[in-house]
């Protein structure tokens, strides 16, 4: 054999083993994941996301891999994200960004399994017939936050006892939502005896103008309700109460270690395992139609002393000590 034509035929070999090596070799199985934000908005989220999946057998670039689809902030891209992933043929859609991450997916495909993560009711929203028995191809994960609005102005009315007026924060893109937040909110003001004044706010240039409005109404405290929006601000929204010096509650602890008086509500990285365990468990092959939704049910409560005592507030002990974790 001539020199030339052995090392052609080693070369060709050589090149052919791993090509024929890959062939051999499955696919991996693809998720998509819908998120609001930016990676580093989520990085919280994505964390124990991963480690959910993890608990469900796998493990990102090992043997499942991720599509991602960040909107920006601007939830409207999230339809064409959403339909963008159905065309790249994922194995299941990770709908993490609130409601209108949810209502995307669903509008996307009736096929493709949909683990969404939502602060509303996900019966009354048409993502699925009952709780314990979804149906179709959606299911996932709730958490408390309509439910604990009034447990919020009792919280505030504690520890600003003297508060008559408080203003409650809303986004009006998301009208049920919102609504549902202030009729609770406004049920247990009235039997307290206290005044509420509802603000809005669908935009950062609306922030300014909500705290200016405060100090007009001579609100004593704020209320920011549930809002996917509000949520991807919430250090913003910290820094800003604490600018304006009005004693304020939210639900995600960022906004309290930013400067927020007070957090109050689900622990995100229960919410986002639970997300990350029942994506794992769907493509085991487990159908979303028969996986109950879940409803994330811890409740942390996280006080910025360093802020209460530069508004001049005195934290009773009793709620000091029940505080998941106090900034000094």
């Amino acid at each position: 054999m001539r020199r030339r034509d052995l090392v052609k035929g080693i070369v060709g070999s050589a090149l052919s083993w791993p090509l024929s090596t890959r062939a051999q070799q499955p696919a991996l199985p693809v998720i998509g994941f819908l998120g609001s934000a930016s990676p580093d908005s989520y990085s919280t989220r994505l964390r124990v996301f991963r480690e959910g999946l993890k608990g469900a057998g796998y493990v990102e670039g090992e043997n499942v891999k991720i599509e991602y689809r960040w909107a920006g902030a601007q939830n409207d891209l999230l339809p064409m994200l959403a339909a963008d992933l159905v065309q790249h043929q994922v194995a299941v859609i990770v709908a993490a960004s609130g409601t209108p991450g949810a209502l995307a997916a669903k509008a996307a495909t009736a096929t493709i399994p949909i683990v969404f993560a939502v602060g509303v009711d996900p019966v009354k929203e048409g993502f699925v017939a009952s709780l314990s028995e979804p149906g179709g191809n959606l299911t996932g994960v709730t958490n408390l936050n309509v439910e604990i609005g009034p447990k919020r102005l009792e919280l505030m009315h504690t520890v600003v006892p003297a508060a008559m007026h408080f203003g409650v924060l809303v986004d009006p893109t998301g009208a049920d939502l919102a609504n549902a937040f202030v009729r609770g909110v406004q049920a247990a003001a009235e039997k307290l005896g206290l005044q509420i004044h509802v603000l809005n706010a669908s935009n950062e240039r609306d922030f300014n103008s909500a705290f200016d409005t405060l100090a007009q109404l001579h609100a004593d405290a704020l209320i920011i309700g549930p809002s996917t929006f509000f949520a991807l601000r919430g250090e913003q929204l910290g820094a800003l109460a604490l600018r304006h010096a009005v004693p304020a509650i939210f639900q995600y602890g960022p906004f309290a270690r930013a400067g927020g008086l007070l957090s109050y509500g689900t622990d995100e990285t229960e919410y986002y395992h639970l997300v990350g365990l029942y994506t794992g468990r769907i493509l085991k092959g487990e159908k979303p139609g028969n996986l109950p939704v879940q409803q994330s049910a811890k409740i942390e409560l996280i006080i910025n002393l360093k802020t209460a005592k530069a508004l001049g507030i005195a934290i009773p002990l009793s709620l000091l000590g029940r505080a998941d974790e106090v900034i000094e």
